[in-house]
């Protein structure tokens, strides 16, 4: 993936970053917690760059908050 001349990414891109299927990238756009268009007349989806890096930040916060919200411990 190269972004440093793109302002958007394939959903193909979103999958091999994040280390998932095309159908989970497909998913994350289509329930809406990833912003995206459609362009082009067969409906090609792409996504903003600052778009998925925002998503990125969000999903490291909702981890945070998970993992303090459950901490791991271990009972003896």
């Amino acid at each position: 993936m190269n972004t440093a001349n793109s302002r958007f990414i394939t959903l193909a891109d979103v999958a091999e970053v994040l280390n998932i299927s095309a159908a989970q990238a497909y998913a994350l756009v289509r329930n809406g917690d990833l912003p995206a268009i459609k362009v082009g007349g067969r409906g090609q989806w792409r996504i903003e760059y600052s778009q998925f890096e925002q998503y990125i930040t969000r999903m490291y916060q909702q981890t945070r908050n998970f993992v303090a919200a459950h901490p791991f411990t271990t009972d003896s």
